[in-house]
């Protein structure tokens, strides 16, 4: 049976919807390309249809969620107080707990940096997070005040993440979520 391109295009983007979210939530190497297909109904070989690698498929999920990082992030800032705005909802029980639809930034700072495999999107993610968190900034130490309040976000929450008890993991939001807010006043 032959399917239109339109049904190419959507499996494609399918395809590439839930290796965004997988990446996200459990990282690129838990995360394989047959047990992925077969999420989506997909047989492993029609991957290559789509896809020449996973290494392709990773650039193109993660280009995504740094896109869908940018529409979240756009319409924070069309808050009144777009950097407090933007630390409240990053440093949130619900971003802790959705992996799959938050940040890019704490599973692949993660799992890319200790693998030794450094890539351009990770680059792209952190210059356009630096320059948003900059501008929210006053004064003439904005540039090296972002990277702290970057890394203190991704930081906090990669530790959230990663402790069991539930009471710790809102202590860590909570606490760094008014100091940030607090320090970045001014």
């Amino acid at each position: 049976m032959r399917y239109s391109e339109d049904h190419k295009a959507q499996t494609h983007q399918r395809i590439i919807d839930e290796a965004s979210r997988l990446f996200r939530r459990d990282g690129v190497g838990a995360t394989g390309l047959q047990p992925l297909m077969k999420t989506l109904g997909l047989t492993h070989g029609g991957f290559y249809a789509h896809f020449k690698s996973k290494d392709e498929l990773v650039a193109t999920a993660l280009r995504q969620a740094a896109q869908e990082l940018d529409q979240v992030t756009a319409k924070i800032q069309a808050g009144p107080e777009p950097l407090a705005g933007l630390i409240a909802s990053y440093l949130s029980d619900a971003h802790r707990a959705n992996p799959g639809a938050g940040c890019p930034l704490p599973t692949m700072s993660a799992e890319l940096g200790q693998r030794g495999q450094a890539s351009p999107i990770t680059d792209e993610v952190v210059k356009s997070r630096l320059a948003m968190i900059e501008a929210g900034l006053p004064g003439a130490d904005a540039a090296r005040q972002s990277v702290l309040v970057l890394s203190a976000l991704v930081g906090t929450l990669l530790l959230a993440r990663s402790v069991s008890d539930p009471e710790l993991a809102e202590h860590l939001l909570t606490s760094a979520r008014e100091l940030l807010i607090e320090q970045t006043k001014g």
